[in-house]
């Protein structure tokens, strides 16, 4: 069963009881910027307690002797544990967790830990970024739930006044102008059975695009390469910058049907294709698309333990029978740091349609990405629980999931993906594109060759 609405509120109080943080105004004074605030808005200093330092520049080489081919491997391969919060001991520690954490330990006690090590905040952009961002800073507006005068800004919002100011550094946020990758997920019945899929992604934005038409903030294209049902299905998006002028068009090529199909449910709570039902559209990447149909609230600021730096599943010499488990992935490799993060929350506007009422995200300071989710059902129930490992590409200087798990409360299954252990290519960041080959008529040819 879904939480009841009685152990809902219980866990939503220990959200509730910590002190929010004020809206700040709208004359912020972005001269702060680079100074005690980080580039993009960060509390530079550490808390008071000193389990969370100050941020020094976040990590910018990779270790001695790194060959891409390796995959992301630890830099911190000498870190200890801390401690780790299981069920037993969960409300010690319950002003550091999250409803939705909280709620995985009590489901899953014999499966679901959180092996908590030292805070490293290795988050870091490269400085042309961050310089767009203070450059623009004080000329981005909300127009509606839109934006206007992005000018190529990563960080529309670095000292945000309201929920949707930080939900948008989210949907905007740095992650390399250009991106191409080859991935698999796992959806994982209750029994633990599960199934591979295998997705090849690229998604570029408008800078790095030659001919990028006018209101656009990335082109995706994507197709599966597994299992043989899936193989040869092909997705299309163009997302533009001010969604209250134009709304996202999406595309999609059948391969059996060999002909492309506007796909209007390519957003929102549409169902995505092999996710057996468990994950919705938007939340992939953490959340995206328009953020119309909520009315965005910000919370405030909290310090959690949050999966963060885990570098270890990306050791290319872990087989995914050793990562994919029962209830939830192998608890041993997981990270989790104490962090501060940006609480909002997004209540469902009234006449508006999608099968999550409410939803709690926790935005990382350092990076404004979604670290995690709690998704409600209509009677308020806890119903869906997301958690997106962090680590930061430091080659390409961009902080990206190393993988995404969405918790489906209700069935006792998951959705898992973000892995490419199994794949030898590795990611390409700082990708460029041509607007020719993101256009409909392209995914035909493109599905001729899969």
């Amino acid at each position: 069963m879904r939480c009841t609405d009685s152990v809902a509120g219980l866990l939503l109080a220990t959200l509730l009881l910590t002190p929010a943080v004020p809206s700040v105004a709208a004359d912020a004074d972005f001269s702060r910027l680079g100074k005690d605030l980080t580039p993009i808005g960060a509390e530079r200093a550490g808390n008071a307690d000193g389990t969370i330092p100050a941020w020094e520049g976040g990590l910018t080489a990779p270790p001695a002797g790194w060959d891409p081919k390796q995959g992301y491997v630890d830099p911190f391969p000498g870190d200890k544990p801390l401690l780790t919060i299981t069920a037993e001991n969960s409300s010690q520690h319950a002003a550091k967790l999250t409803p939705g954490q909280q709620a995985l330990l009590a489901k899953y006690p014999q499966q679901f830990r959180m092996i908590v090590y030292p805070t490293r905040r290795t988050a870091a952009l490269p400085k042309e970024v961050t310089d767009r961002v203070a450059a623009q800073a004080p000329k981005v507006q909300l127009n509606g739930f839109g934006l206007k005068d992005l000018g190529g800004s990563t960080t529309p919002f670095p000292i945000p006044g309201n929920g949707l100011e930080a939900i948008w550094n989210h949907l905007v946020r740095y992650t390399g102008g250009g991106t191409t990758r080859t991935g698999h997920s796992f959806p994982v019945r209750p029994n633990g059975d599960y199934f591979r899929i295998g997705f090849h992604a690229k998604r570029i934005y408008a800078q790095n695009m030659e001919g990028a038409e006018p209101n656009r903030l990335f082109y995706a294209l994507g197709y599966f390469t597994e299992p043989a049902t899936l193989r040869g299905t092909i997705f299309l998006v163009h997302e533009p910058v001010d969604q209250v002028a134009e709304q996202r068009s999406a595309w999609i090529y059948n391969a059996g049907q060999r002909r492309v199909r506007r796909a209007p449910d390519l957003a929102y709570d549409g169902v995505n294709d092999g996710s057996e039902g468990m994950i919705v559209t938007d939340q992939v990447d953490g959340y995206n698309g328009a953020p119309d149909r909520y009315d965005w609230k910000l919370v405030g600021k909290r310090e959690i333990y949050v999966p963060y730096n885990t570098y270890r599943l990306s050791d290319k010499s872990l087989k995914y029978k050793e990562i994919i488990g029962k209830g939830t992935i192998n608890s041993d490799l997981v990270r989790y740091e104490l962090h501060r993060v940006w609480v909002i929350e997004g209540t469902l506007k009234p006449g508006a349609r999608h099968v999550y009422a409410k939803r709690t995200f926790y935005l990382d300071e350092d990076s404004w990405t979604v670290l995690s989710e709690e998704a409600y059902d209509g009677r308020g129930g806890l119903w869906r629980v997301a958690l997106h490992g962090l680590i930061q590409c430091y080659d390409a200087l961009v902080p990206w999931y190393r993988f995404g798990i969405v918790h489906d409360l209700t069935s006792g299954g998951y959705i898992a993906g973000g892995f490419d252990n199994e794949i030898r290519e590795p990611m390409q960041f700082n990708v460029t594109g041509k607007i020719g080959d993101f256009q409909p008529d392209a995914l035909r040819r493109l599905g001729g060759t899969l």
